[in-house]
């Protein structure tokens, strides 16, 4: 009874819980746009610092250990802001608008290189990228522009007559990408098959949003958004498995599902609004099942907020801001799992 008593199941011994690291500090106030990571000791994260004279494009790299700030980029002192990042093969492609003109910055073993946009909109509203072609998704003084490069240039493809504006653009490959865009009907998805973008003929909940599209190499796709009843919102996900769309509804109250990804665990993992002024909060959705899991404790937060969430190996990655009492919000990043 004595050594029994004294046997703790590896899996308890083991169990992760979310870590601090540190970040170096930016002007306040910033905004966070993405995160992206390649396994464990690879992550970039992107966005802007609010400066006295406008937009300054920030960009911070994790090598497995720590986070620095990258400044060595085309354009990285000058007016902009960066956007969505991609691994694309072996480079990393990231959204740069800069000077009001928009970019794709390439970075390989070689250093980086500039792949201008063919010409110059009025809203840059996504980018997605993958092996073999990338999208540019906003508008000009003409209407809606959906751009895409195939590796060697540009063409402007056409969508549905009835789609307005398209909000956000992913694509697991080349012929076969996801969009969300705003119709005279509402909002409606749209899939490139590698010949023309068509409605996807999904049935979203009445009086619904779309925040974001995960499609994944199995070909499983989710998409995550926001239904209204009365004025009042709640979340709601849809999975596709290859043959049916199945909805559910986890309580997560009016969560944002942007930052929504896969996680190590095969659960669906994403920040919500903390109830505790000084540490985050994430959910994590399997089936059913919604649990949710607090960040590190940070003495005197008032406002703890991850922004973006990736995979990074066997572990996440978070990237954000937290307001200390008495100074104004600075970057902040935890990680679960992964070598402590």
């Amino acid at each position: 009874m004595i050594a029994c008593a004294g046997v703790v199941s590896p899996a308890a011994a083991v169990t992760p819980s979310w870590s601090a690291l540190p970040v170096p500090a930016a002007v306040p106030p910033m905004t966070v746009s993405d995160l992206a990571a390649r396994g464990p000791g690879e992550a970039w994260a992107t966005g802007y610092e609010n400066a006295a004279d406008g937009m300054r494009p920030m960009l911070y790299r994790w090598d497995g250990t720590t986070w620095s700030r990258d400044t060595t980029f085309p354009g990285a002192g000058e007016w902009g802001w960066l956007g969505k990042v991609q691994f694309v093969g072996e480079e990393v492609w990231i959204f740069h608008s800069r000077d009001g003109a928009g970019e794709i910055l390439r970075r390989s073993a070689g250093g980086w290189s500039v792949v201008p946009l063919p010409q110059t909109l009025w809203i840059y509203q996504d980018f997605a990228a993958v092996p073999g072609a990338a999208w540019v998704v906003g508008q000009d003084d003409t209407g809606l522009k959906v751009l895409h490069y195939d590796g060697s240039g540009w063409t402007a493809q056409s969508t549905p007559d009835d789609v307005l504006y398209v909000m956000g653009i992913t694509a697991r490959t080349a012929t076969d990408a996801w969009a969300w865009a705003d119709t005279s009907t509402g909002t409606t998805v749209l899939r490139w098959d590698g010949t023309a973008w068509q409605d996807a003929k999904v049935t979203l909940p009445p009086n619904s949003n779309v925040h974001t599209i995960l499609p994944e190499p199995s070909g499983r796709v989710t998409i995550g958004g926001s239904q209204y009843t009365d004025g009042v919102a709640r979340t709601y996900l849809m999975t596709f498995n290859g043959r049916a769309w199945r909805t559910t509804y986890p309580p997560l109250g009016d969560t944002h599902t942007e930052a929504m990804v896969r996680g190590p665990d095969g659960a669906l993992w994403l920040p919500v609004r903390s109830d505790r002024a000084f540490q985050s909060k994430y959910a994590r959705v399997d089936g059913s099942r919604t649990t949710f899991s607090y960040g590190p404790e940070r003495t005197n937060a008032i406002d703890v907020k991850p922004r973006a969430l990736t995979r990074a190996g066997s572990a996440l990655l978070s990237f954000g801001t937290a307001e200390i009492y008495g100074s104004k919000p600075n970057l902040m990043s935890e990680r679960l799992g992964g070598r402590p």
